[in-house]
C-alpha cells in the first residue's frame, strides 16, 4: 500500500519516476562492445551477414536478433488506469511499468509504444507497420468497444501473439479461481449461475471466457450502469446484445437474488449485504473494482459466513492480480513463437493457475507471507503473486497448448530441459526484498526505533513505514528538532512515536535503563554514574530500548567510522559464547541475489573467527528463505599458495566440514573459480560445492570484501541492501547517516521482518 498523505504520495511518486535516469526501464547491449573489432561485428561492416540471413528466412530474425523475446505495449491513451482517456503521452508511464512487469516476472524485454490517434483504423495500421520488430504485441489500456475491433482485427491479420490484457488477463486469473471455488462448493459449471456487474472489456471477456469453461448462456447476467441488460433494451451496441437476457429482471438486486457467483468490474460498493444475503447458498462473490470492490470485504464477511470472497486487492485473501497472468502467458508463447495466443492456450493458462494452487506451497512462499497455513481452500484459491513456480507451470501450460493447437512455429521436445531454462532465465530483480515485504505485511506491527530520528531521511523512512503498515517506527531525538525537520521535508508525523531520550520526560526510564546495564557490568569497572552517563547517548539508549524490550529492533546511523558504531553493540551483545560480529550485504545481481560477508566488522579474521562469521552467515541466508551455498574466497584455489592469508581459509574449511557438515561450504577458492561451477568441478572434482551455485561469499579479510561489494555496487550496477550485523542475539542494525531512504527502507523492512515482539 502506498503513503495514504495524497501530498506525500504525490511527491514519493513524482520522485520515484524523476530520481537518477528518468524513467522505469532502459535498453542495454548483450553483446561485447569495448573493441574495434566488437563495434564491426555489431554494425558495419558485419552486420550485413545476419541481415542477408534474415533476407533469405525471415524465421532467422528469431535467431539473429532481440526480435523472439521483445514485446511492445501498445497504447493510445483513452483508459488508463482510473485515469480515463488522458492521452497516449500521458500513459506512458503505466506502459513503461508494464514493461516492468514484464521483465521483472518473465525476463521479457519491452518497447512501449504510445499511439497519437484515436482513430481504429489508424491505430491498427500503425500497430501492423510497427509488428515486423517484436515477437508479440500487448494491447493496453484501449476504450472499449474500441479495444475488441483493435483486437481482433490484429489477430487476424498479424501472425505474432496479440493479447489486450485488459480484457483477458482479468478473465484467466478470475477463471481460474472461479474453478477451484466452484470445486469447493461442489458445483458444477452447467449448472452455475454467475451475475456479472460491469459491461466493460473485462466484464466482457471474462463472460466469454467463463461459457467457454461450461457455464451456459442463460445462467449468465450482465448489467451496466442503467441496471440488467435485456434483449427488450434499445440502447445496446452489439457487444452489449450478445449478453443479453430475456429474463424479466431489470436491478442488481434482482439478478443476484439466488445467484452462485456474482463479479465485479464496475465501482465500489454497489454491493450490500442484503444483495449477498439473498444468493444462493456458499455463495462466489468476486469484488474486482479497483481500488475500492463492489462490497468491503469487512462487509462481505460479516454478510454471511458460507460466503467464498476475493478482490484485486493485495491485502485481503484472494487477490485476483493480472501479473499471474500476462507475462508467463506471453512467455510461452514466445517460446515457441506461436502466431496468435488463442482460446486454447488461455484455458491452458486458467487450468494450470487452478491446479498449481492445489499443490503444497513452497517454504520461500510461506515465508514470503508469514504463515505456515497457505493450503487450497476459501481462502487460498488461487496462488500468491510471488510463487516462484508460476512462470514454469503457467509458460510450460501455455506453450503446450500453442503446440497442440498447431499455432506453434518451434517444438519443444526437452519439457525438463526448458522448465530449468525458465527457473533460471531471471535477470536482477529484488524477488527477495519483495518477499520480505510480504512477510512483514502478514505479520503483526513490530516496533522499530531509529537513533537518528531527526535526521530527514530517517523520517521519510519512517512515514514509509507507517503508510504501507509495516512497522512502529519509534523517533529518537529532540521533539522540536524532530518537528521542525518534519515539516520542512512534509513528512507527516502520524503514527511515529518521538522519544526525547535526554528530556526530563525520560528521566525514569534513563534510570531504569542505567541500573539494567550496571547490573550487567558492574563487575567490569562499570559504574552506574557511568552507566547514566551512556543512556544519554543515542546509541546505547537505543540500543537498551531493544534490549529492555521496549523495541523489537533498531537501526543506528554512523557518520564516519562502522567499527566506532560498533563499540556499544559489542559491549551489550557479545558474551563468551557470542564472541564473533559479522556484517553481510545483498548484492542483487543478474544471477539473482549474492551474500557478501564480512564487510565491515572484523579487519583479518582468524581461522576461528571465519568459522564463526561463516556459521552466523549461514543463518542469516536462511532466514531470507534461501539454502546458502557458501564459497571462502582467497587468491588461491585449494592449497596452491601456502601463504597465511590462503592457509588461514583452508584451516577454517576444515573445521567446517568437520564440526558443521550440515552447511555447504567449501575453499580456499577465487571468486572465477566459485563462479564458474563447470571449471571448478573439472579442475577440483572433490570440491563439495558439486553442481549447485555459489549464493554466499565470505572473503578472508575486510578490505578484500569492502573493495569487492563496492566495485560491485560502483561498476557493476548491483543494488546493495546492508550492511546486516549476523550474529547477534538482538535487533541491531547499522547504516551510514549517508545512506538514501530507498536503502533505509528495504534495511528497516529487514530488521522488522528478522525481529521478534518483545525480543
Amino acid at each position: 500500500m502506498m503513503n495514504t498523505n495524497p501530498k506525500n504520495r504525490r511527491e514519493e511518486a513524482l520522485d520515484y519516476h524523476s530520481e537518477g535516469r528518468p524513467g522505469k526501464i532502459e535498453v542495454i547491449p548483450t553483446k561485447p562492445y569495448s573493441s574495434q573489432h566488437d563495434l564491426s561485428l555489431a554494425y558495419s561492416p558485419g552486420v550485413a551477414e545476419p541481415c542477408l540471413e534474415i533476407e533469405k528466412n525471415p524465421e532467422e530474425a528469431y535467431k539473429y536478433t532481440a526480435k523472439g523475446n521483445l514485446v511492445a505495449v501498445i497504447s493510445n491513451g483513452t483508459a488508463v488506469l482510473g485515469l480515463g482517456d488522458i492521452g497516449a503521452l500521458a500513459g506512458k508511464p503505466v506502459m513503461e511499468g508494464k514493461g516492468l512487469l514484464f521483465k521483472t516476472f518473465a525476463d521479457i524485454d519491452v518497447f512501449d509504444i504510445e499511439v497519437g490517434t484515436k482513430n481504429t483504423d489508424e491505430f491498427i495500421e500503425t500497430v501492423k507497420n510497427i509488428a515486423p520488430t517484436f515477437g508479440g504485441i500487448n494491447l493496453e489500456d484501449i476504450k472499449a468497444p474500441e479495444c475488441f475491433v483493435i483486437e481482433d482485427r490484429l489477430k487476424k491479420e498479424l501472425s505474432i501473439p496479440v493479447m489486450h490484457d485488459d480484457q483477458h488477463g482479468t478473465a484467466i486469473i478470475s477463471a481460474a479461481a472461479l474453478l477451484n471455488a466452484m470445486e469447493l462448493t461442489g458445483r458444477k459449471p452447467e449448472t452455475t449461475t454467475v451475475v456479472v456487474n460491469g459491461a466493460g472489456a473485462a466484464a466482457v471477456s471474462c463472460s466469454r471466457l467463463y461459457l467457454g469453461l461450461g457455464i451456459r448462456p442463460e445462467n449468465l447476467i450482465m448489467c451496466d450502469s442503467k441496471g440488467v441488460i435485456t434483449s427488450s433494451r434499445t440502447d445496446l451496441n452489439p457487444i452489449k446484445r450478445e449478453f443479453a437476457t430475456s429474463r424479466d429482471i431489470r436491478t442488481l438486486a434482482e439478478a443476484v437474488k439466488g445467484a452462485d457467483v456474482f463479479l465485479g468490474l464496475s465501482v465500489a460498493d454497489v454491493l450490500t449485504e442484503e444483495m449477498v444475503r439473498s444468493m444462493a447458498k456458499d455463495p462466489i462473490v468476486f469484488a474486482l473494482a479497483n481500488p475500492n470492490p463492489e462490497i468491503s470485504y469487512e462487509a462481505a464477511m460479516h454478510s454471511r459466513p458460507d460466503i467464498i470472497f476475493a478482490t484485486g486487492r493485495s491485502d485481503y485473501p484472494n487477490q485476483v492480480n493480472n501479473v499471474l497472468g500476462f507475462p508467463y502467458i506471453f512467455r510461452g508463447a514466445l517460446d515457441v513463437r506461436a502466431t496468435a495466443i488463442n482460446e486454447q492456450m488461455k484455458i491452458a493458462a486458467v487450468r494450470a493457475l487452478a491446479a498449481l494452487a492445489k499443490e503444497p506451497v513452497p517454504d520461500i512462499v510461506a515465508t514470503a507471507y508469514n504463515s505456515s497455513r497457505i493450503a487450497f481452500g476459501r481462502e487460498y484459491l488461487i496462488p500468491k503473486a510471488l510463487d516462484p513456480r508460476l512462470i514454469v507451470c503457467i509458460s510450460i501450460a501455455v506453450a503446450k497448448a500453442a503446440i497442440e493447437s498447431g499455432v506453434a512455429r518451434r517444438k519443444i521436445e526437452d519439457w525438463d530441459a526448458y522448465a530449468l531454462e525458465l527457473e533460471s532465465r531471471m535477470g536482477r530483480n529484488d524477488k527477495l526484498l519483495r518477499n520480505v515485504r510480504s512477510k512483514v505485511l502478514n505479520s503483526p506491527l513490530k516496533r522499530i526505533v531509529f537513533s537518528d530520528g531527526d535526521k530527514p531521511n530517517t523520517l521519510k523512512t519512517a512515514a514509509h513505514l507507517v503508510a504501507d503498515h509495516l512497522a512502529r517506527p519509534i523517533m529518537m531525538g529532540d521533539r522540536k528538532r524532530i518537528e521542525r525537520v518534519a515539516a520542512e521535508n512534509n513528512v507527516d508525523l502520524t503514527g511515529m512515536e518521538i522519544l526525547d531520550f535526554r528530556s526530563d520526560e525520560e528521566t525514569p526510564r534513563r534510570a531504569r535503563y542505567a541500573a539494567m546495564l550496571h547490573q550487567k557490568f558492574s563487575r567490569r569497572g562499570l559504574s552506574m554514574n557511568e552507566a547514566m552517563k551512556h543512556m544519554k547517548e543515542r546509541n546505547w539508549f537505543t540500543l537498551m530500548m531493544v534490549v529492555a524490550g521496549d523495541a523489537d529492533t533498531s537501526i543506528l546511523n554512523y557518520s564516519r567510522r562502522y567499527s566506532k558504531a560498533l563499540e556499544a553493540v559489542k559491549a551489550l551483545f557479545t558474551s563468551s559464547t557470542n564472541k564473533t560480529l559479522a556484517s553481510m550485504v545483498i548484492v542483487t545481481t543478474k544471477k539473482g541475489p549474492m551474500f557478501f560477508s564480512d564487510m565491515a566488522v572484523n579487519t583479518s579474521p582468524t581461522s576461528e573467527e571465519l568459522v564463526d562469521i561463516t556459521r552466523a552467515t549461514a543463518a542469516a541466508v536462511k532466514r531470507f528463505g534461501i539454502e546458502p551455498v557458501i564459497a571462502m574466497l582467497s587468491h588461491s584455489n585449494f592449497g596452491t599458495d601456502n601463504e597465511y592469508e590462503a592457509s588461514k581459509v583452508a584451516k577454517a574449511v576444515e573445521v567446517l566440514h568437520d564440526r558443521y557438515p550440515e552447511i555447504i561450504v567449501d575453499g580456499e577458492m577465487k571468486a572465477d573459480i566459485a563462479l564458474d561451477k563447470k571449471t571448478r568441478n573439472e579442475f577440483y572434482p572433490f570440491n563439495q560445492i558439486g553442481d549447485r551455485d555459489v549464493n554466499t561469499f565470505i572473503f578472508p579479510n575486510l578490505s578484500a570484501a569492502n573493495i569487492s561489494y563496492k566495485l560491485m555496487e560502483k561498476l557493476g550496477g548491483a543494488e546493495i541492501t546492508g550492511p546486516i550485523l549476523v550474529g547477534l542475539p538482538a535487533g541491531v542494525y547499522l547504516i551510514a547517516d549517508t545512506a538514501s531512504v530507498r536503502s533505509l527502507i528495504n534495511l528497516a523492512t529487514i530488521a522488522v521482518a528478522n525481529a521478534e515482539p518483545g525480543e
